[in-house]
């Protein structure tokens, strides 16, 4: 079994480098972005955690804490941030969650349940498949789950670009179309009658097709 979107995130207690968090408790009424790292001091990681720290603001602005895991202590993650700000500019200001014994990767199905032996001596080739991005709502509700491998650093902007539509979709009864951005125009969804549609968009629509009706990105 995996962990699919809508599932419950599950909730654990952790030690992070900001204090001991309860993850439920932690996100509160709000969203969150939980990414994982297989080992402390890997170069592609290095890099996202500097990015991260540096476009944090954004994720701010729109109601999200960050956090971050890696299978290594929280001792080790502190020492990993002289070398985040010394390379990438910018040092993590957001909690880094330690996972020494594995056991939030295995919660998360990053790492089989067979998967097992002292953290610092696992290699990042271990832990590789430990690369995902949970996008979590405030109803503690998964709604994006992003893997990546170790060779290929991940897109933020990306990350940052499906929650706004995340946070419109569930505001609105909308879908957004491919590559779009915060302004552009969206869709009605499917759901929506055209007899409820010319209720919330007296406007009208453009439909290229019958199922595709195309309005300006609602507001607020």
């Amino acid at each position: 079994m995996t962990l699919q979107i809508n599932d419950t995130a599950p909730d654990f207690q952790a030690e992070t480098t900001a204090g001991p968090i309860r993850f439920h408790d932690w996100i509160g009424n709000g969203w969150a972005v939980l990414f994982s790292h297989p080992k402390d001091f890997t170069p592609v990681c290095t890099t996202e955690l500097g990015y991260m720290a540096r476009i944090k603001p954004e994720f701010d602005r729109r109601g999200v804490k960050v956090v971050g895991l890696s299978v290594d202590p929280i001792e080790s993650h502190s020492r990993w941030v002289a070398d985040i700000k010394e390379t990438q500019g910018f040092a993590p200001d957001y909690p880094m969650i330690g996972d020494p014994d594995l056991r939030i990767s295995k919660l998360y199905h990053m790492l089989p349940a067979s998967a097992a032996g002292d953290a610092l001596k696992r290699t990042a080739a271990d832990n590789q498949t430990v690369r995902n991005v949970f996008v979590i709502g405030p109803d503690k509700k998964i709604k994006l789950i992003l893997v990546y491998p170790m060779t290929t650093g991940r897109n933020f902007d990306e990350v940052l670009r499906v929650i706004d539509s995340l946070q419109l979709t569930a505001r609105h009864k909308v879908a957004t179309p491919v590559n779009w951005k915060q302004g552009e125009d969206v869709i009605i969804a499917g759901s929506v009658t055209d007899e409820d549609a010319r209720k919330l968009y007296p406007q009208g629509w453009n439909a290229p097709k019958p199922y595709m009706r195309i309005v300006p990105q609602p507001r607020g």
